[in-house]
């Protein structure tokens, strides 16, 4: 089972979306892991000389710094009974401030709230956007209304092996921290797992048509041994991450596997609003060793069409662009 051992949970300023905060806490318990919570105040700067009869900037900072101090502590004295909290204001640009927090203490995993009720609207170039694309660590935006316990979880794999052999190693460490993060997630909320990995048959289109125009049996049987090996490739992936489970959990879980045909920027969004998940674990990013080598416009094209919550993770040896402030 993935274990984390310091989780970082970001809450609004306004109070009142807590359903970040009750999953983190509920994971830390149960992995036993250290919590620190943390919301997020303009910086100083943005304080500037006002009108003559303005507030002092000094003093109006400090006033909205307590203010946020107030409403984080309200937030988390009634969990404080179920485990040791650490509560941190940090001040700043959220995204840059969440980052650096990150790697000024070791957190690994970020969960937050969204920043917008109307998730979809408000996470292209948004704060949370910048968030998913640098933060190091894995980051899960919690959507405001989720259900107190998932039901289907979806994890999004990408088994193709027309990569160069350096990208092959990092997507297959990839694809086990996302199938990893996805099993314990579902046993921990008796959720359904889903699996799903879009594929293509390369040229098929030229094979069909004018071009090359094979015949149909041919084109077909083609078609047929791609879709094949792609599905001997999931169940290689599942096959290799069930050796660290018990056997019960994997008779529990029976992954329910779907290997979609077309891109997936269109075709696993479809599917996660058909089978209604309320998570989807992705990738972001699949290559590393480039330093502020952001996320792939799949990735993105996706995150701009889910409505439920998200993990997303980076692959091992992700640099973020981001460096730490004086």
């Amino acid at each position: 089972m993935k274990r984390f051992k310091a989780i970082l949970c970001v809450v609004g300023s306004e109070g009142g979306q807590v359903a970040a905060l009750e999953r983190a806490v509920s994971l830390a318990e149960n992995n036993q892991a250290g919590l620190t919570v943390v919301t997020v105040a303009p910086g100083r700067r943005l304080f500037g000389k006002g009108e003559p009869d303005a507030p002092d900037p000094d003093q109006l900072h400090d006033a909205v710094v307590d203010a946020h101090a107030t409403m984080l502590e309200s937030m988390v004295k009634p969990h404080r009974q179920r485990l040791e909290i650490t509560t941190r204001v940090l001040q700043g640009t959220p995204f840059l401030q969440i980052t650096r927090e990150v790697l000024r203490r070791g957190h690994d995993l970020v969960l937050k709230d969204p920043e917008a009720q109307d998730f979809l609207a408000g996470l292209v170039g948004s704060d949370d956007m910048h968030l998913l694309r640098k933060c190091p660590c894995p980051v899960w935006l919690v959507k405001r209304d989720e259900n107190e316990a998932y039901r289907r979880v979806l994890a999004a794999v990408d088994v193709d092996d027309c990569y160069p052999e350096q990208e092959l190693r990092t997507r297959h460490h990839l694809n086990c921290e996302i199938m990893e993060l996805a099993m314990s997630i579902a046993l921990a909320d008796f959720a359904e797992l889903h699996i799903v990995h879009a594929w293509s048959a390369i040229g098929e289109d030229v094979m069909r048509g004018g071009f090359l125009h094979r015949p149909e049996a041919e084109v077909d049987a083609y078609v047929n041994g791609v879709r094949a090996k792609q599905a001997r490739a999931v169940e290689v992936l599942i096959d290799e991450i069930g050796q660290g489970q018990s056997q019960d959990a994997l008779e529990y879980l029976k992954p329910q596997k779907h290997l979609v045909k077309g891109r997936a920027r269109k075709e696993i969004p479809l599917l996660a609003k058909d089978i209604e998940a309320d998570l989807i674990i992705m990738g972001t990013v699949a290559r590393t060793g480039i330093s502020g080598f952001i996320m792939g416009n799949t990735a993105e094209a996706i995150l701009s069409q889910i409505d439920c919550s998200v993990l997303a993770v980076k692959p091992r040896g992700f640099e973020t662009p981001i460096a730490l402030d004086d």
